[in-house]
C-alpha cells in the first residue's frame, strides 16, 4: 500500500543518483535537474536546488549543509573531472577538485575529501584550496567503490577481489584478499570496525574485522550469481543487510565477537534459519554460531552444508528499467557519464536496529520501507511497511 502522498514533481524528472548521509538520516538524488535530499524516515522533501542541468554523484557531509556534486546525466551541470564542494547554506561553490580523468566516486567528511576515478583513489584534506594527501593506485573501479570514516579508507587494491585498508591516523595500508574475483560492493560498519564485502558473482558475502583484517563471517546470498546492489550494516553491527538484482532483500546475523566492550549495550542477535523453531518466550539462548540452515550437517569438515544464508527476506522493487548486466558496464566504463547508465538500485539505509529503507533511481524512482518483526514461532520476519514513489512519476 502506498502510505504517503507522492511529491508533487514533473514526471519527466528521472533521479539520477540517490545516496544516504553517513546515518541514513537523510538521503540525497541526483537529478537531471539539480539535487533534493529527503528524510529518510518519512521520504518528506527538505531541500531542491534547481541547476536545469543534470548531477550524476550528490553525497553528504552527515547532516552539514557541504555536499559533494559531479556533472551527470545528458547534459551535466559540471565537467565529468570535476568534483564541486557545494555549501548548500550559502547556495554557492565553495571549492573545487579537478581530476584528469572521470570522476566515478567521492566520499566527504569534514576533515577530508575521498575522489574515486578509475584506477585510483585520492585523498584531499577538506580546506580551500583542498590539499593533496595521499593518492593509491586500483583495479578498474568503474563502480565507485569505497568508504570513509574518520578512522578508516577502504577501497579496492591492485588485484581484482582484493581490498585496501588505509588507517588514516598511521597512513598504513593493509591488503585484504577479500574475493578471488572482482569487488561488486564495499560497506564499513557505522563504527568502521567491520568491513563487509561482495564480488562480482554476488553467491557470497564476506565480513573482516577492519583493524586486522581477519575474516569473522562468510555469509551466502544464493548459488546463482546475482549482482549485488548495496550492503548496509545495522546501527549496532549485528546485522548485514543486502539487495542484489534477484529482487530480494536480505537480513544476516553478525558475529558480535569482537568489539567486546559494546556488546553490553547491543540488542540480542536475531534467531537464524537453524533455530527457527526456538521461542523467545522460553527464555533459551541458542548458541550464535548454530546460524546454518543445514543443522549438524553444517559440522562435517569440508562439507558441503557449510554455509550460512539469511535469516529473513523480503521482495523489494526493482524498477521498470531494464537491467544491465557487468558486461555491459565495462564496455561503456571508459566513455560512460553518469546518470547515463542503468540508475542504482537497492540503495539500503537501517533508520534503526528494526527497520530499514531501500531506495531506487531512475524515472521509476522509489522508496520503500521495511521492518523487523518477531513471529509466534519466535522467528523473525522482514514485513515491507510502506512505499512511495518519491519524484511523484
Amino acid at each position: 500500500m502506498n502510505t504517503r502522498p507522492p511529491i508533487e514533481s514533473p514526471s519527466e524528472h528521472a533521479a539520477l543518483s540517490v545516496a544516504f548521509n553517513n546515518d541514513s538520516s537523510r538521503f540525497a538524488v541526483g537529478l537531471d535537474s539539480g539535487f533534493c535530499i529527503f528524510l529518510a524516515s518519512t521520504c518528506q522533501i527538505q531541500t531542491a536546488r534547481v541547476f536545469n542541468a543534470g548531477l550524476g554523484l550528490v553525497q553528504m557531509m552527515g547532516n552539514a549543509n557541504y555536499l559533494a556534486l559531479v556533472g551527470g546525466g545528458r547534459a551535466p551541470k559540471f565537467p565529468q573531472n570535476k568534483v564541486i564542494i557545494w555549501d548548500d547554506s550559502k547556495g554557492k561553490v565553495a571549492f573545487e577538485i579537478a581530476a584528469l580523468t572521470a570522476v566515478r566516486g567521492v566520499q566527504i567528511t569534514k576533515t577530508r575529501v575521498v575522489v574515486v576515478q578509475q584506477n585510483s583513489v585520492r585523498l584531499y584534506a577538506f580546506e580551500k584550496p583542498p590539499k593533496p594527501l595521499a593518492k593509491y593506485e586500483t583495479a578498474d573501479n568503474l563502480l565507485g567503490l569505497c568508504c570513509l570514516t574518520d578512522k578508516y579508507l577502504v577501497f579496492p587494491g591492485r588485484t581484482p577481489g582484493h581490498v585496501q585498508v588505509v588507517q588514516l591516523a598511521t597512513d598504513s595500508v593493509s591488503i585484504l584478499p577479500a574475493h578471488s574475483s572482482s569487488l561488486r560492493a564495499l560497506q564499513l560498519s557505522a563504527d568502521g570496525e567491520l568491513l563487509a564485502t561482495a564480488s562480482e558473482k554476488g553467491t557470497l558475502v564476506r565480513v573482516f574485522a577492519t583493524a586486522s583484517c581477519a575474516k569473522l563471517a562468510e555469509r551466502r546470498r544464493g548459488s546463482e550469481n546475482a549482482t549485488i546492489f548495496s550492503l548496509r550494516f545495522s546501527p549496532s553491527g549485528n546485522m548485514l543487510a543486502c539487495t542484489s538484482d534477484k529482487g530480494n532483500l536480505h537480513i544476516f546475523d553478525v558475529p558480535n565477537t569482537r568489539r567486546p566492550s559494546s556488546s553490553t549495550s547491543r540488542p540480542a542477535p536475531p534467531i537464524s534459519p537453524s533455530t527457527a523453531s526456538f521461542n523467545l518466550s522460553t527464555g533459551a539462548n541458542p548458541s550464535t554460531d548454530a546460524t546454518n540452515k543445514w543443522g549438524f550437517l553444517s559440522n562435517i569438515p569440508f562439507g558441503p552444508f557449510s554455509d550460512v544464508y539469511s535469516f529473513t527476506s523480503a521482495p523489494f522493487e526493482t524498477g521498470s528499467e531494464p537491467l544491465q548486466n557487468n558486461h555491459n558496464m565495462r564496455r561503456l566504463s571508459d566513455n560512460a557519464v553518469l546518470g547515463t547508465t542503468r540508475p542504482v538500485k537497492g540503495v539500503i539505509g537501517w533508520i534503526n536496529e528494526s527497520s530499514l529503507l531501500v531506495i531506487g533511481a531512475g524515472h521509476d524512482a522509489r522508496w520503500e520501507k521495511f521492518v523487523l518483526r518477531e513471529a509466534e514461532d519466535g522467528r523473525y520476519v522482514l514485513i515491507r511497511e510502506g512505499w512511495k514513489g518519491y519524484l511523484g512519476n
